[in-house]
């Protein structure tokens, strides 16, 4: 029983590691592509498109400062046609000759003419009115959706407990010595 037979040869010696190397040089150039990517986005594309972006800016507010300029000449033009004190400005023509009356008028009342500050206020209390009463959905409770719902802060603490056993008891038998 005290006769062991031990082999007296060295183990066979390791052999390079040409698949470890091939898969780190793998992975190397696709962290070099990736960084040289992500530097032509930085310095090219992303450039152009806040050029882009400061035009669009540039062109909508001229169009909007244009809009406003039109809108205050229009208004202007009709708070000077609708006030009592706007008189045409005297031309020089020939008066022309005198031409018999077919009808005759009469007195009729006209309904007012709306004034269009008024009208302005009214449509903006109308939208706000109606914003109050529309209903906007939000959300009162959170979704008893996924697994940490379902198991609890228990069940995790216990699966890791678990898997830091395993990865203790696998370490632990490759230890091991086979006989």
């Amino acid at each position: 029983m005290d006769e062991m037979n031990y082999d007296a040869t060295p183990p066979p010696e390791e052999s390079s590691n040409r698949t470890f190397l091939i898969a780190a040089g793998i992975l190397g150039g696709i962290v070099l592509v990736t960084i040289v990517c992500l530097a032509i986005y930085a310095l090219l594309i992303l450039p152009n498109q806040r050029a882009a972006q400061d035009a669009q800016k540039a062109t909508i507010a001229t169009q909007n400062a244009q809009v406003a300029q039109a809108l205050t000449a229009t208004s202007a033009i009709a708070a000077l046609s609708l006030s009592p004190q706007a008189s045409p400005i005297p031309t020089n023509t020939v008066t022309p000759s005198p031409t018999p009356v077919v009808a005759m008028p009469t007195n009729t009342p006209l309904p007012p003419t709306p004034d269009p500050a008024t009208a302005t206020i009214a449509a903006a209390l109308t939208q706000a009115a109606q914003l109050q009463l529309t209903v906007i959905p939000t959300s009162s409770a959170l979704p008893g959706t996924g697994f940490a719902d379902q198991v609890g802060v228990p069940g995790l603490l216990a699966m890791a407990i678990v898997l830091v056993a395993i990865i203790l008891l696998a370490r632990r038998l490759r230890a091991v010595q086979a006989k």
